[in-house]
């Protein structure tokens, strides 16, 4: 019974195939477009994996996954045993109750409450204007310049465009709305949607409702299950968007930076 170090991908996949939409994040890490940017650690118990946290180090802060299975006690456990082998810094998706389990680390700033979502209904994403584009490499200087005036802060990856899973509308010769992804794997059947952002002059014409759309059918026609995005539990309009395009809510979780004491 302890912590284990784990590389084996089926391993991984069974676990998180528990409840795939609180997990898509990590499987969609499994692929080899994402797996030389992780470390997964686990805490077994009589041979069986109760919990799993994953330490994804591509971004400037790397980002600890820590979404507790039930009990939620074994994950304290995994957290207090790994806590010295974390990053000085890391940008948590946590299990709420456990942000204290992390020993000599303290939050930088306040927890803020997210939403897991899942689709569930892709009928809902039929009778959607379209218009939409495809986005690629070749877009990235427009991509780059549009996400400075949308959604500056966000975390995006030039290599993401690499998935030509990015979609964007255009008005008046230039982007108004991007739709992407933060994880996507064929082959581990999954997607995470994420840089969903309008310009704040085109705000409340559907577009990014449309973009959504038009992006899961993509991903529906990949193969993907799982389609999966977070949101602040605050944005309201959001959730009732992807509501309406067939989403449900999956889990609740914090999302918190921590430093080490």
């Amino acid at each position: 019974m302890g912590v284990v170090e784990l590389r084996d991908r089926q391993v991984i996949a069974g676990f998180c195939r528990r409840r795939p939409a609180v997990h898509a994040y990590a499987l969609g890490d499994l692929d080899d477009f994402f797996w030389p940017h992780t470390r997964w650690l686990g805490w077994e118990r009589d041979g069986r994996l109760e919990q799993l946290v994953l330490i994804y180090d591509e971004p400037e802060t790397p980002v600890l996954l820590a979404l507790a299975e039930p009990p939620a006690t074994s994950m304290a456990d995994l957290l207090a045993a790994v806590a010295e082998e974390l990053p000085t810094d890391v940008y948590a998706h946590i299990t709420a109750e456990l942000v204290g389990a992390l020993r000599h680390f303290a939050p930088t700033s306040p927890p803020a409450k997210h939403r897991k979502l899942e689709l569930v209904d892709p009928s809902r994403l039929d009778g959607h204007p379209d218009g939409v584009v495809p986005l690629g490499p070749d877009d990235l200087d427009e991509v780059l310049a549009f996400y400075a005036m949308a959604y500056p802060g966000t975390w995006f990856e030039p290599r993401m465009l690499e998935t030509r899973r990015y979609v964007g509308i255009r008005d008046s010769g230039g982007l108004a709305c991007v739709a992407g992804v933060h994880v996507w794997s064929p082959e581990w059947r999954v997607a995470a949607l994420g840089n969903v952002a309008t310009l704040p002059e085109a705000r409340g014409r559907g577009l990014a409702t449309a973009a959504c759309a038009h992006l899961c059918r993509i991903l529906l026609e990949d193969g993907v299950d799982t389609i999966s995005l977070n949101v602040r539990a605050d944005n309201a309009a959001a959730i009732a968007a992807y509501q309406r395009l067939g989403f449900a809510q999956a889990a609740d979780y914090v999302e918190v930076p921590l430093s080490r004491a």
